[in-house]
């Protein structure tokens, strides 16, 4: 068994910062992808950010240049750095990890609120 254990989600105001983190405890793989999704009320879960075991990143246009994620392989750990936070940042966010031979494990996910 592997658990994902979001913190760092809160309420924040429009142009303020949040750091997020996400550890993984259990039977511990070797992560391919690291990633964080985003969901909104009403609204389609969308991919905000991966980075791959060779340090590789992709964002959410939208997020581009605000955020920033990163990963502690010795710590099982990913982060995301989320500056310049909008309104429209608002959601519930979830973390998963995916494994070589592709399986993905979920956090329960951490609120974001966002207030303008």
């Amino acid at each position: 068994q592997v658990h994902l254990v979001e913190s760092g989600g809160g309420l924040v105001q429009a142009g303020g910062s949040l750091r997020l983190s996400c550890a993984a405890s259990g039977n511990i793989w070797s992560w391919t992808v690291m990633g964080w999704h985003r969901q909104a009320p009403g609204k389609q879960r969308e991919l905000v950010a991966f980075v791959t075991s060779a340090r590789s990143s992709n964002y959410l246009d939208s997020v581009k240049g605000r955020f920033t994620i990163s990963r502690d392989d010795v710590k099982n750990t990913v982060f995301l750095q989320m500056n310049s936070l909008k309104s429209e940042d608002t959601a519930v966010y979830l973390c998963y990890f995916r494994t070589t031979s592709g399986s993905e494990y979920w956090g329960q996910g951490t609120q974001v609120t966002v207030s303008s």
